[in-house]
C-alpha cells in the first residue's frame, strides 16, 4: 500500500491495556466491546492453550447478527505495541469483509516466548498494550452486485498484507451454504454449533469444499464434527481403547481425504491419542494405590493386634513369675502312691 493511500484513511483508534496479565484467564480473553464506524466490535485474544506457540490477535464482531444475510468491510490495523522500542511494535493491516461465516479476522504476531520476555518489550511489569485502528467501510449484503463482488475479491487480495494468506481469502460462503443442516440427524445436528465456531477460525475449511459434491462435503464436515465433539466433551478417563481407535480412524481419514487443512487441529487430536497410553498406566498406578491403601489399613490392624498380644505377654508373664516364687517342680505323671510298713 502506498503513502498516499495510507494518509486518506481515516483510522479510529482504540487501545486495550491488559493489566496482570498472568493472572487474567488466557483461554478466553477479550477486550470489551467498543463501538467504531456505528458497529460493535471486539479485540480477542486467541487462546493460549498447551501446543499454541505464538501470541495472536483478532478483531471481531461484537453484534448479535444472524448466520448470514450481512456484510461489513473495513480497512484497519492490530498493533501489539512494544513498551520499550515503539519501533518494535508488531503491526498487522489488512482489509476485510466480515460476514456471517468471518465474524473475525486476526494474525499470528509473535512467538509466545518473545511475548513472555519482559526483555523484549512486550510483557512488562505484567503488563501489555494492544491497540485496534479502524476504519469501516460502507457495507453490502451478500445480494450485491457480480460485479461489485469482483472489484471486493480485487481490493482485498491486494490489501491482506501481512496476515496469513492460508487464513485471510474472503468469501461469503458460510456452512449453512454448503450443507443443508435442516435434513441433518439429530446425532449430526450437534456438530453443528462446534463446526460454525471452527470454521470462523479456520475460513479455509468452508473454501476447501466449496467445489465438492454434497456427498462428499457432508462426509467430510460429518467427520471432522465427530473429531471435534470427541475432543470438547470427552474427559481423560474416556479414553479407552474403543474411543481412541474411533478418534484415530476419524483422524487418519481426514488428514488422507478431507482437503481440509488441519495443522491448527493436529496439536489437540495427538494429545487425546496420547491418553490411551497414559490412561492404562494412571488407572494401574491407581489400582496400586488402591492395594497400598488396603495393605496399610492390614498393617495397622495386625500392628494392634501385636500391641495388644505384647500387653498380654507381658501381664502373663507377671503372673507366672509370682507365682514361681518357692515353686519346687515335681514330675505331674509320678505315681502318689503309699507305704503300708
Amino acid at each position: 500500500m502506498d503513502n498516499h493511500t495510507q494518509k486518506s484513511i481515516n483510522f479510529e483508534p482504540l487501545i486495550w491495556k491488559i493489566e496482570s496479565f498472568s493472572e487474567q484467564n488466557t483461554k478466553n480473553l477479550r477486550s470489551k466491546s467498543f463501538r467504531i464506524g456505528g458497529y460493535k466490535w471486539r479485540i480477542l485474544l486467541h487462546p493460549l492453550r498447551k501446543n499454541v506457540e505464538h501470541f495472536s490477535l483478532y478483531l471481531m464482531v461484537a453484534d448479535s447478527l444472524p448466520a448470514y444475510g450481512w456484510s461489513r468491510k473495513a480497512h484497519f490495523k492490530l498493533v501489539l505495541v512494544n513498551q520499550t522500542d515503539d519501533n518494535k511494535s508488531v503491526v498487522k493491516e489488512t482489509h476485510q469483509k466480515f460476514n456471517g461465516g468471518y465474524r473475525s479476522w486476526g494474525s499470528l504476531f509473535l512467538n509466545l516466548s518473545d511475548f513472555h520476555d519482559s526483555k523484549q518489550g512486550y510483557l512488562v511489569n505484567n503488563t501489555c498494550i494492544i491497540e485496534a485502528h479502524i476504519n469501516v467501510q460502507a457495507s453490502s449484503h451478500r445480494e450485491s452486485s457480480k460485479q461489485e463482488d469482483v472489484n471486493e475479491a480485487s481490493d482485498e487480495s491486494s490489501t491482506i498484507g501481512s496476515f496469513d494468506s492460508n487464513e485471510t481469502e474472503t468469501s461469503d460462503l458460510t456452512l449453512r451454504d454448503l450443507l443443508d443442516l435442516e435434513s441433518l440427524r439429530d446425532e449430526e445436528a450437534v456438530y453443528v454449533p462446534l463446526l460454525e465456531e471452527a470454521c470462523v477460525w479456520h475460513p479455509s475449511l468452508i473454501r476447501s469444499q466449496s467445489k465438492r459434491t454434497q456427498r462428499f462435503k457432508s462426509w467430510a464436515f460429518s467427520s471432522l464434527g465427530q473429531v471435534l465433539h470427541i475432543l470438547k466433551t470427552s474427559k481423560v478417563k474416556d479414553m479407552n481403547e474403543e474411543v481412541s481407535n474411533n478418534l484415530r480412524g476419524l483422524w487418519e481419514e481426514l488428514v488422507m481425504a478431507s482437503g481440509f487443512n488441519l495443522d491448527w487441529l493436529k496439536p489437540y487430536v495427538e494429545s487425546a491419542l496420547s491418553m490411551e497410553k497414559h490412561l492404562e498406566r494412571v488407572l494401574k498406578v491407581n489400582e496400586l494405590k488402591g492395594s497400598i491403601v488396603d495393605l496399610e489399613t492390614k498393617m495397622k490392624k495386625l500392628r494392634g493386634e501385636l500391641a495388644e498380644a505384647e500387653v498380654e505377654f507381658e501381664e502373663t508373664k507377671k503372673v507366672m513369675n509370682e507365682l514361681s516364687k518357692g515353686y519346687i517342680e515335681i514330675d505331674l505323671n509320678a505315681d502318689l502312691s503309699y507305704n503300708v510298713f
